[in-house]
């Protein structure tokens, strides 16, 4: 299992100059990770719907790479969301899914998922074009290439370890959507320059 943070130091090290969204605990790590915030959509508390954002970024804008971080109770919470991206088809579409087994904002229940259930078949399953799961840092540093040159919709399962701070990680969630609104104009300006 890996750490979310040392995940995302790899997803950012990689990363030219992609749109990136987000959500829930992933939204947390990847602002203090990001190197280009202006390219940033952030979710941070919209569970479940981090992909279908990432897919309309990808519609519109299919001259530039969408990567979705997500985690995996937030996914859960819309499993339709990967037909409706595989229909669509987005070739520019990066969905990484977090997957500590809990819905570590809440509490940290077990997750649907935490009784063998593959995040990563059921992305195949409703036809993504290529899946990946990682459950080790050298394999995912060793294999982040190949993943962002593959064409989309992607999907990639990364099995992390379950975070102890989850009421820390509760009270810096966003409470309103000022902060998501006020990334809209730095955004427009960013893909414009």
């Amino acid at each position: 299992m890996m750490l979310m943070e040392d995940v995302l130091k790899v997803l950012d090290r990689h990363r030219t100059d992609e749109i990136v969204v987000p959500t829930m605990m992933g939204w947390l790590g990847w602002t203090e990770q990001s190197a280009n915030l202006s390219l940033d959509i952030h979710e941070g508390g919209v569970m479940g719907k981090a992909s279908s954002v990432g897919l309309g970024l990808a519609m519109a804008c299919t001259d530039r790479k969408v990567i979705v971080i997500d985690g995996d109770g937030s996914l859960l919470m819309n499993l339709g969301s990967l037909i409706t991206v595989s229909n669509k088809s987005p070739r520019n579409f990066y969905h990484f899914v977090l997957d500590n087994e809990i819905y570590a904002v809440t509490g940290g229940q077990p997750t649907p998922n935490s009784t063998g259930r593959s995040i990563r078949l059921m992305g195949a399953e409703a036809g993504y074009a290529k899946t990946f799961e990682f459950h080790e840092l050298e394999s995912f540093n060793a294999g982040i290439t190949d993943v962002l040159n593959s064409l989309g919709p992607v999907l990639v399962n990364l099995k992390i370890c379950q975070e102890s701070n989850a009421e820390e990680i509760v009270n810096r969630l966003p409470r309103n959507l000022k902060e998501m609104r006020d990334a809209i104009p730095i955004l427009r300006k960013a893909l414009n320059s």
